[in-house]
């Protein structure tokens, strides 16, 4: 049995490769100048485009120009819109020690006063520059140019 079916599978796998040698041989003897002409086509279709694309592409250009930049002037804070808002020395002190990120324990023992002046400092200059929290109290004093 197992031969039967061998011998079959092999006169069929010999049937069609005959089929497909004579259907290539067809294909190749009878169209062979319109496969040549499709090969030709398609070949220069690659070349144009592969040339297109490296004539028309865009090419990067470095520009190396030195621009002189002034030198950082020193910062001073703007002492008109200090007083304008009745801040005092000390509260401008404590403000940029907090814009430092020192914690009122901190500020207390690098300034040599108890906490609860520093937490009094901080409520009034909250209040004179409107902020709800240090982190707006930095930003404010640094958009007023109070601190650096």
């Amino acid at each position: 049995m197992k031969r039967h079916v061998l011998i079959y599978g092999l006169i069929g796998g010999i049937l069609i490769a005959v089929l497909k040698w004579t259907e290539y041989r067809f294909l190749v003897i009878e169209h062979s100048i319109e496969i040549y002409g499709g090969l030709t086509a398609a070949t220069f279709a690659v070349l144009g485009i592969w040339l297109g694309l490296k004539l028309t592409g865009t090419r990067q250009r470095i520009v190396v120009k030195e621009v002189p930049v002034p030198a950082a002037e020193p910062f001073v804070p703007d002492e008109r819109k200090r007083e304008g808002l009745g801040i005092t020395r000390r509260e401008l002190e404590i403000l940029g020690l907090i814009a430092s990120g020192l914690s009122n324990r901190e500020i207390a023992g690098r300034l040599f006063v108890s906490e609860n002046t520093v937490k009094t400092h901080s409520s009034r200059l909250f209040d004179k520059l409107g902020a709800k929290r240090r982190t707006q109290a930095v930003q404010i004093g640094k958009t007023a140019r109070l601190i650096p």
